[in-house]
C-alpha cells in the first residue's frame, strides 16, 4: 500500500490475451490524495479474498484518513499467481465491497503493461505491506512467529503504579496529576498504540543537521550514517564500552548470522519475541542475530568457569543486530530493523547474587540517563510469584529510582525471563521507548548447558542477566533530537550535550585578513581535543554566518576581526545560556575541558574549512 498525494496511470499494451477491456480515452489516469493498493492473487487463493482485502483497506484507509482508493493488480508481487480471471474477479469484488463502504474506488487496467509515476507521502504509514488467505484471522509475518510472541499474545496481565510508599496502585485509580510523563508512559503500554500519526520530530532534525539520512538502496528501516552523525554514534559507542567494561565486563565479538537449524538456538528463537532475518547459504538457512545473546551464550558453553569468578560479564556492542519489524512499525531512529544494540550478559551463581547485580545495573542506567540529560520513566515487570517473594525488594528500588514506577505483574511466564526492569523515554508525540533494560534469565542456562563449578565441585546452572544499559544507540540518539524538538516547541534553544556536538567552536573570521591568524587558532584547539572548524566563505555575510552556527546548534562561536588579532581576546558567543563572553585561548580551553569531562573524544572527519565540505 502507497499513501500518495497523487498517481498518474498510463496503460500501454496488453500483457495478456485476455486483458481487461478499455477505452482509448481511458488508458491515462491520475488519482489526488489516494491509497494505492498493489496487489497480487496467488494460486490457491479464491473470490472470498475479496473480503479480507476490503476489511485490510478499510483499516488502513481509517488510520491515514483516506477517503480515495486505487487498486493495482501487480502481477510480479508473487511467483505463484493465480489464473487472470481470478485475479480480476477478487479486484472487482473487493471493489464493489469498498463501494459499500463510502470508498471513491477504482482499479487500474488489468492484463496490461502501465506506467505510473507516483508521489508518496512522507508519514510513518504511508508503506505497508501485507500478505494473507481468505481465511487467516491476521496477516501473516514474512517470517515464522517465535512462540515467545503468541505466547505474549494469550498471557494475562495486570499494571500498576508502585509509589514510594510501597503502594501498588491499579493504572485506573493511581492520581497522574503530578506525573504526566508517567502517565503518558502506562497509557503507551496498557494501549498498545504503537503506529505514529504523523512523522516524529527527530527525523526532520536528523536529516536537518546531516546527521542521518534513509537508504532507498537497502531495506526499510536501515540507514546511511553520514559524517556528523557517525561521530555522534561512535561517541556513543566508546562511552558504553568503557562503562561496561570498566564495570569488569570481558569484550567480545561473535558472528552476525546463526544456523537456523542448531539445535539450540532452535529452542532460543522460540522463546525470544522477535522476528528475524532469512539469509541462504548453499543448503542452510540462517538468521541474521537480533541480540548477541547467542555468540555469548555459546562461549559461555564452552568456558570452564567456577564460582571464584561469578558473577562473570561478557559485553559485546553489536554492530548490527537486526529485527525484522512490522514495516507499518517503523518509525525513524526509534523502532528500526538494524541497529547497536550494547549487549552484557552476567552469569550469576544464585538469586542474591543475580538481585545484587540487577539492582547495580539499575544504578549505572540511572547515571547514564543522567549524564545524557535524558528524563526517563521506569517501567518492572515480573511474574506474579517472583513479585510476591520479592515486593520489599521491590519498594528498595523503586525508592532508588525516586519517584514512582509502572509495574506489570503476568500471571504466566511468555518468555525466558522472571523479571526485568526498562527506562522508558516519553517523546514529542507522548510515545514511549524502551532505553535501558535489564533481565533476569533462567532459562537459557539449560537451553545452552551453561555450566559453573561450584565450592561443592558439582556443575551448577548459573542465572543470567541480560542488561543493554543504554538501550540501542540509535534510540539514544532519538531521545537526545526528540527532547531538543520539545525544548524548541517550548521556545528554548536547542543543542546537544556539547562533548556530543559535532563543532564545539566555530570560528568565523570577518574578512580574508583574518583567515590564517583563525585557522591557526583552530589548529591549536584541535591539539587540546576541542572540535574546532572555521567557517572561512568570505563570501557570504558575516551575519548569514552566524545565522548557520546557531542553525546547526554550534555551542560556541568566535568572532576574529582586527581587534581579536591585537588584543588575543575573543568574543566567545555561548548557546547555552545566550550569554557573550571575552575570553582568552587558556579559558576557552579549560571550559571546554570541563564540558568534555571524562567523555570519549572523537574527531571529526570533515576538512576543518567548510568551503571544502560537501554538501550531503
Amino acid at each position: 500500500d502507497r499513501h500518495a498525494d497523487y498517481i498518474e496511470v498510463e496503460a500501454k499494451k496488453k500483457a495478456i490475451k485476455d486483458a481487461e477491456k478499455i477505452d482509448e480515452n481511458d488508458k491515462k489516469h491520475r488519482y489526488d490524495e489516494v491509497l494505492v493498493v498493489f496487489t497480487a492473487v496467488e494460486n490457491g487463493d479464491t473470490v472470498d479474498l475479496s473480503e479480507r482485502l476490503a476489511k485490510e483497506v478499510d483499516s488502513i484507509c481509517k488510520q491515514v484518513g483516506a477517503k480515495n482508493v486505487l487498486l493495482y493488480p501487480l502481477v510480479h508481487l508473487t511467483n505463484h499467481p493465480s489464473s487472470a480471471n481470478l485475479a480480476l474477479k477478487v479486484i472487482k469484488k473487493s471493489q464493489e465491497l469498498l463501494k459499500q463502504m463510502n470508498y471513491n474506488v477504482d482499479h487500474s487496467p488489468f492484463g496490461w503493461y502501465k506506467a505510473y509515476t507516483l508521489k508518496c507521502k512522507g508519514h510513518p504509514l504511508a508503506e505497508l505491506s501485507r500478505e494473507f488467505t481468505a481465511t487467516e484471522s491476521e496477516s501473516k509475518s514474512e517470517t515464522e512467529e517465535s512462540e515467545s510472541l503468541k505466547s505474549e499474545r494469550k498471557m494475562v496481565s495486570h499494571f500498576y503504579i508502585l509509589d514510594l510508599d510501597g503502594n501498588l496502585i491499579p493504572i485506573k485509580e493511581f492520581n497522574f496529576s503530578k506525573y504526566p510523563k508517567l502517565k503518558a508512559f502506562a497509557n503507551y503500554e496498557t494501549n498498545k498504540l504503537r503506529v505514529y500519526e504523523k512523522q516524529p520530530p527527530h527525523i526532520k532534525l536528523m536529516r536537518e543537521h546531516n546527521l542521518i539520512e534513509y537508504e532507498p538502496g537497502s531495506d526499510p528501516g536501515n540507514f546511511r550514517y553520514l559524517p556528523k552523525g557517525r561521530l555522534i554514534k561512535s561517541i556513543l559507542e566508546r562511552k558504553i564500552t568503557n562503562l561496561s567494561v570498566d564495570y569488569g565486563a570481558a569484550e567480545v565479538e561473535t558472528p552476525i548470522m546463526y544456523d537456523l537449524e542448531h539445535p539450540t538456538l532452535k529452542a532460543y528463537l522460540n522463546r525470544f519475541p522477535a522476528r528475524h532475518y532469512i539469509v541462504l547459504s548453499d543448503d542452510k538457512k540462517l538468521f541474521l542475530r537480533f541480540a548477541a545473546c547467542f555468540g555469548q551464550f555459546l562461549i559461555a558453553h564452552d568456558m570452564v568457569l567456577t564460582y571464584k569468578q561469578m558473577p562473570f560479564k561478557m559485553f559485546e556492542l553489536t554492530r548490527y543486530s537486526f529485527r525484522r519489524e512490522q514495516s507499518g512499525e517503523l518509525a525513524g531512529l526509534k523502532r528500526l530493523r538494524a541497529f547497536t544494540m550494547p549487549d552484557m550478559h552476567t552469569l550469576a551463581a544464585d538469586m542474591d547474587q543475580a538481585k545484587r547485580a540487577f539492582e547495580e545495573q539499575l544504578e549505572m542506567g540511572l547515571k547514564w540517563n543522567e549524564e545524557l540529560g535524558i528524563e526517563t520513566e521506569v517501567g518492572f515487570r515480573a511474574l506474579k510469584e517472583f513479585f510476591d517473594e520479592n515486593k520489599e525488594w521491590y519498594i528498595h528500588l523503586a525508592k532508588k529510582v525516586g519517584k514512582p514506577i509502572m509495574f506489570e505483574i503476568f500471571d504466566q511466564r511468555y518468555a525466558y525471563f522472571i523479571t526485568k526492569f526498562e527506562f522508558n523515554f516519553v517523546d514529542a508525540m507522548n510515545k514511549a521507548s524502551a532505553l535501558t533494560t535489564v533481565q533476569i534469565d533462567v532459562e537459557n542456562a539449560n537451553t545452552y548447558d551453561i555450566n559453573y563449578i561450584d565450592k561443592d565441585g558439582k556443575k551448577k546452572r548459573p542465572l543470567i542477566l541480560h542488561a543493554s544499559l543504554s538501550g540501542s544507540l540509535e534510540r539514544v540518539m532519538y531521545a537526545l533530537l526528540e527532547r531538543e524538538a520539545m525544548r524548541m516547541k517550548e521556545g528554548k534553544k536547542a543543542m546537544l550535550p556539547i562533548w556530543l556536538s559535532p563543532t564545539q567552536v566555530r570560528i568565523i573570521p570577518v574578512a580574508d585578513s583574518h583567515l590564517d591568524y583563525s585557522i591557526n587558532l583552530a589548529k591549536r584547539l584541535l591539539s587540546h581535543h576541542i572540535r574546532t572548524d572555521v567557517d572561512d566563505r568570505i563570501d557570504l555575510s558575516l551575519g548569514k554566518r552566524i545565522r548557520e552556527s546557531e542553525k546547526e546548534w554550534v555551542p560556541y562561536t568566535i568572532v576574529i576581526g582586527d581587534k581579536e588579532l591585537e588584543s588575543h581576546k575573543y568574543p566567545v558567543s555561548i548557546r547555552k545560556d545566550g550569554s557573550r563572553l571575552d575570553m582568552s585561548e587558556e579559558q576557552i580551553i579549560d571550559r571546554l575541558a570541563k564540558d568534555n569531562g571524562n567523555n570519549p573524544f572523537e574527531k571529526l572527519s570533515l576538512n576543518m574549512l567548510l568551503s571544502l565540505r560537501p554538501k550531503f
